[in-house]
């Protein structure tokens, strides 16, 4: 459990946004199912990116990664019809990869570590044994999954992960017959969705959107492409809050139109009280006086930690709500932001699904956890550019899960980040 120490700064300078990781995720596996070689460019090598790869190539891909450039060979997969694919924490390459190797007829077995053997799956283990596919599991991981996927009507809830959804949309194209998904309550993260779709559009998959869900057409076939991802908004947020509460900070590479729903972190600093500027790919926030504000988090879940986080900045209450989900994450994420906040000097009172945060101006330096969970660490960074004393966090290479270079990029900055070794 190696300790980060994060001293105050004043944030000022310029870094690039990296490869957003859900972008990569779904351009990885659309890749592998083009039966032919693809690339997907630029990619950053988080833990969860790597599970990813590791889970196609059992699967039968074959990648290769050079400067940035990984290249997918799809041509053997689903050959081989029996699979172990360890998930290790990625929760996006458990759920995505599921309806995917049932789809391929692939006798699979997933495995995970930290909390992910005890996250949600129970919407595949109700719904695919009814279209062919036998799930043996005592509860979570491992999951064995066997027989073949069929096509047909599938009700999902949509409020508890667009997951679900997305794996279903990569599976189901590939079938004889067409489907259909029906939303049986509202949608959450619904900007996720949007992006596997347009991901798959890219790959040659044309989902049809429908009054109650989606509309698969059967006997697609997905054409191998050289994709370019986008710049990630969810790890370009904790240098935007950074800048809102303490300095000028400019971040390249921040698609305006990209279908990631944490491109609202502009808008939402804007409605703080920050300056923001968006030019293009190019956003800079400047500091100014911050106001509390209400948060629907139900489309940007992953963005809570950080906004809790400008929140003790801000003169007022902040009310951040539907965001209950947040408990089924790499932390409960609802109770180790709060905690964060409070060990530091904040106010942040646990609700039963969100946060009610009321500023503090200032906080003060302490010991924190980090929670094995990289965006609790990342907020604990940004916590920094308004601290008195240094902050001294646990776990500081969760954050390799999804931001390897995150202390490299919060270097130029300003940050400053001793790091113990791994």
């Amino acid at each position: 459990m190696s300790n980060v120490t994060f001293h105050p700064f004043a944030p000022q300078g310029t870094v690039a946004a990296p490869p957003s990781k859900s972008d990569v995720h779904r351009a990885i596996i659309c890749a592998a199912l083009s039966g032919g070689v693809s690339t997907v460019s630029p990619v950053a090598l988080s833990e969860d990116i790597t599970a990813t790869i590791r889970c196609v190539e059992a699967l039968g891909a074959v990648t290769a990664m050079e400067d940035g450039r990984l290249t997918v060979d799809g041509s053997g997969m689903f050959l081989q019809k029996t699979a172990v694919l360890d998930c290790h924490e990625s929760g996006s390459t458990l759920r995505f990869l599921i309806p995917v190797a049932a789809a391929g007829g692939v006798d699979a077995t997933f495995t995970g570590t930290g909390r992910l053997p005890a996250r949600p799956i129970g919407i595949y283990t109700d719904a695919l044994p009814e279209k062919g596919v036998t799930c043996v599991t005592e509860g979570g991981l491992p999951l064995r999954v066997s027989g073949r996927l069929q096509s047909g009507v599938y009700a999902v809830p949509g409020n508890v992960s667009s997951q679900f959804i997305t794996g279903l949309l990569f599976a189901l194209p590939l079938l004889d017959g067409d489907s259909d998904i029906i939303l049986i309550s509202p949608i959450q993260s619904a900007g996720y969705i949007n992006m596997t779709i347009r991901t798959m559009s890219k790959f040659g998959i044309e989902i049809d959107m429908t009054d109650r869900g989606w509309h698969i057409r059967g006997k697609q076939h997905y054409i191998p492409t050289d994709y370019t991802t986008d710049g990630d908004w969810s790890q370009a947020a904790f240098f935007l809050t950074a800048a809102a509460v303490g300095g000028e900070v400019t971040v390249n590479g921040c698609n305006i139109d990209s279908s990631q729903g944490d491109r609202r972190i502009a808008a939402l600093l804007r409605e703080f009280g920050a300056e923001v500027q968006q030019d293009g790919g190019i956003v800079t926030v400047r500091k100014a006086p911050l106001s509390g504000i209400e948060i629907d988090a139900s489309q940007i879940p992953d963005l809570v930690p950080v906004l809790a986080v400008c929140a003790c900045f801000a003169k007022g209450v902040t009310t951040i709500g539907n965001a209950a989900r947040l408990r089924i994450k790499e932390s409960d994420r609802l109770q180790t932001t709060a905690a964060l906040v409070n060990a530091l000097g904040g106010r942040a009172e646990e609700l039963p699904d969100g946060l009610e945060i009321t500023g503090a101006g200032k906080l003060r330096g302490a010991a924190v956890q980090g929670c094995n969970d990289h965006r609790i660490v990342m907020a604990a960074a940004v916590c920094a550019a308004g601290c008195e004393g240094e902050i001294v966090c646990s776990d500081a290479w969760s954050v390799n899960k999804s931001y390897p270079a995150f202390y490299e990029d919060y270097a130029k900055i300003g940050g400053a980040a001793e790091t113990e070794a791994p």
